[in-house]
């Protein structure tokens, strides 16, 4: 294989340089990233680059490590291009997260590249991973119970703000990851480096089959190959299809997600549970990792269990069932909406419906405006014959006719408190209010922010729900006691 041939095409077919722009070239001094460079110094007369190189001591080999930073600047200085090398302490930050070495190294890695082209004004990053890297990436993916995100193995060109490289870290802005070496097998880059005369550094830890991927190369390919000579291409040309069908079905997840999303921010989602019970499982599936992911940026790995339990609460789950997700996350069924959020999780006090917290006395007749500047109570009193025609067809939760005489003037709202009671309004017998409120299937959430309106200690109106049958408009009223709550302007 013509290697610079092959990164050339695949530079132009995947778009993955912008002529006259500053890269970043992650060089730890193998093969592949010795590779690299020596391509990109060829090229960059072509493309009009302007090129950097980062290397990370990792902080794991002791002298060799080293001696390898040394490697690589001694190589920047010859070949003129600039360098920056930086060392991280990669064994105590796993220990600090309490993940394996590998993932440290790579968040480091990652970490360190993207800051690096942040701090220089740079656009692209590039690292040297090879197709042999891709096979052994998306069979790590299979043997970890992957989906199509991990089936799909590595692309060309990412976004560094979509890694995931720890809780503290910020996201690391719109900068590309460039893989320009992705389809060149290591054997092709290996005697690239012979026959242009370049001696790369040889990292021992490459054989230590204690780290998952090398046991992969080392162990699990060779021994696929016995039974299919080309499973590296045939792995690869999977890894091809399932990228392709991947970017439908985020297609059609950008698609729907407004569609069964009613509320989003940092802290929780609230799902319309009709529309995403809608949806075809596979989609549902998508959603909700795509949800734990919006919660949980740093999170890499979801867990298949997690989804599936997921699931079959929203599935067959009733009123108040709960799913456990990764991260202290809590999958809790409501009435009409599912909330994903952290255990013990309360919503905060909005303004799309009215609420109240404490007691609160109203003008009547005359205007009341709600604690938050949100809502506004209107209280009028009409001669019956002065109402309007059909307001026996109320169809505003928020207004409500009342028989003046009855309820009196001396009228305030006030959340409920234990042993509320109230007789409703074609009911005529008196009820428990929480057993009218779980009834009316009123969220858990909002029960004790619903206003009830009060006439001498008595319940007269739960206001949204239902008017008290002793204070309603009956045949022998003559006046009536208009009340609305209404939104105020610029508050919607």
């Amino acid at each position: 294989m013509d290697v610079l041939e092959q990164v050339k095409e695949t530079i132009e077919r995947y778009d993955l340089v912008i002529p006259g722009e500053l890269l970043i070239l992650g060089v730890s001094g193998g093969p592949d990233s010795l590779c690299m460079l020596h391509v990109f110094r060829r090229l960059a007369p072509d493309y009009d680059l302007r090129l950097h190189v980062g290397h990370l001591d990792h902080g794991i080999r002791g002298q060799e490590a080293e001696e390898d930073a040394a490697f690589v600047q001694r190589l920047c200085q010859e070949w003129g291009v600039p360098c920056t090398v930086q060392r991280e302490d990669v064994p105590a930050l796993a220990q600090e997260r309490g993940i394996a070495l590998e993932e440290a190294a790579r968040q480091a890695r990652y970490r360190f590249l993207g800051e690096l082209a942040r701090s220089l004004g740079a656009r692209a990053v590039a690292v040297a991973h090879n197709a042999d890297d891709q096979v052994e990436t998306v069979l790590m993916h299979f043997l970890r119970g992957a989906g199509l995100a991990g089936l799909r193995g590595m692309s060309p060109v990412a976004w560094m703000d979509e890694l995931r490289v720890g809780e503290e870290q910020p996201r690391l802005g719109r900068i590309r990851l460039l893989r320009p070496l992705l389809e060149v097998p290591r054997e092709a880059i290996e005697a690239y480096c012979r026959e242009q005369g370049l001696e790369p550094r040889f990292d021992r830890s490459n054989l230590d089959t204690t780290y998952f991927r090398n046991r992969l190369r080392h162990e699990l390919i060779p021994y696929l190959e016995s039974y299919n000579p080309n499973i590296r291409e045939v792995v690869r040309r999977m890894a091809q299809v399932l990228a392709g069908d991947y970017e439908l079905l985020r297609q059609l997840l950008a698609e729907t997600w407004p569609q069964v999303v009613r509320r989003e921010d940092e802290e929780a989602i609230v799902f319309d549970l009709e529309a995403l019970r809608a949806l075809p499982v596979g989609l549902q599936r998508s959603v909700l990792r795509e949800a734990v992911h919006r919660l949980r940026f740093s999170l890499r790995n979801i867990n298949w269990v997690h989804i599936e339990d997921a699931l079959q609460v929203l599935r067959k789950g009733k009123v108040g069932s709960q799913a456990t997700l990764p991260q202290g996350l809590m999958l809790t069924l409501g009435y009409r909406e599912a909330v994903l959020a952290s255990e013990g999780y309360q919503p905060p006090l909005g303004d799309e419906r009215p609420r109240i917290q404490e007691p609160l006395p109203l003008e009547v007749p005359g205007e009341t405006i709600l604690p938050g500047g949100a809502w506004l109570v209107v209280t009028q009193i009409l001669e019956r014959e002065a109402l309007c025609k059909g307001w026996e067809q109320n169809t505003d939760p928020y207004r409500a006719y009342l028989d003046a005489d009855r309820v009196g003037r001396e009228l305030y709202l006030r959340p409920r408190t234990e042993g509320d009671w109230f007789v409703p309004l074609g009911l005529e017998r008196r009820k428990k209010l929480s057993d009218f409120m779980i009834n009316a299937k009123i969220p858990r959430q909002e029960r004790s922010q619903v206003p009830l309106l009060l006439s001498d200690g008595k319940i007269a109106w739960v206001v949204g729900w239902r008017v008290d049958a002793r204070y309603a408009v009956s045949p022998g009223t003559k006046r009536v006691l208009v009340v609305q709550f209404k939104r105020k302007e610029g508050k919607r």
